[in-house]
């Protein structure tokens, strides 16, 4: 029986050697290399990345772009179908030239981005408490006590609403079992979610070849840009998945992996 691969699924350019492909899942960590079929897969990205023209991304690398430099973590999986055919995915962290979609690259957990969503609802309601305790606090010290109560409540609805974004971030593993980002935290008796988890390139890779059948082999993350926050993040260089944001979710997505 012949099965279709997933639109996403890339089948690599040049010829794989059947040793290099691994027994079992391979994560990159600390102070260790990408398995050799994760350096393949990225570079085969990298010219995609250089070479495509769908979308623009301030890298940092073009003077004639006037947006900020955002440099980019990227990701690639390779793996395993139903035909043991070896093949690999690939994903961003965050947005890319403002969108959670683009051809060749795995969709988001949950987009955000959806016109009218809660999340658009949510940022509009803040934006109008934000406002109206700029104008109280140009008449001090008669609205103290109002702007106090403004500033809470505030504070409280963006919780509230960030609970909610994450409410919306599930989570799959081999086995089907799916865990939201608050329960897979609680669960792990980790802190508060950081903002922006379930948004990195390897919880999405994993959830797209669970949801595929897809068996995972080796995933590896780059970075691709200029960095204008942190001399931390080199344009090219491999680096493991992030402990913050990432670590709690991989144990639930890797679970008996």
């Amino acid at each position: 029986m012949s099965h279709i691969n997933p639109p996403l699924f890339n089948y690599f350019k040049t010829a794989i050697e059947t040793d290099l492909i691994p027994d079992y899942f391979i994560l990159q960590k600390d102070n260790h290399a990408p398995h050799p079929l994760s350096l393949l897969a990225a570079e085969e990205l990298q010219q995609h990345i250089i070479t495509q023209t769908d979308w623009e991304h301030n890298f940092g690398f073009a003077i004639t772009l006037k947006s900020s430099i955002v440099g980019k973590m990227f990701g690639v999986l390779v793996v395993k179908n139903l035909e043991n055919q070896i093949g690999y995915l690939s994903a961003f962290s965050g947005k890319l030239a403002g969108s959670n979609n683009h051809p060749k690259f795995v969709p988001p957990i949950f987009d955000l981005l959806i016109e009218g969503g809660f999340l658009a609802i949510g940022m509009q309601e803040l934006n109008m408490l934000t406002s109206e305790i700029k104008r109280m606090e140009g008449y001090e010290p008669e609205n103290i006590d109002a702007i106090k109560i403004l500033k809470k409540n505030r504070h409280q609805y963006s919780n509230s609403l960030q609970q909610e974004i994450f409410s919306h971030y599930s989570f799959t593993n081999q086995k089907g079992l799916f865990k939201n980002i608050n329960e897979i935290f609680k669960q792990a008796s980790y802190k508060n979610p950081p903002a922006g988890a379930g948004e990195c390139a390897a919880p999405k890779l994993l959830q797209y070849a669970f949801l595929h059948q897809l068996q995972p082999l080796a995933l590896a993350e780059f970075w691709w840009g200029k960095s204008p926050k942190s001399i931390h993040w080199k344009h090219g260089a491999f680096y493991p998945c992030c402990k913050e944001k990432c670590e709690p979710i991989l144990a639930h997505m890797l679970e008996n992996l």
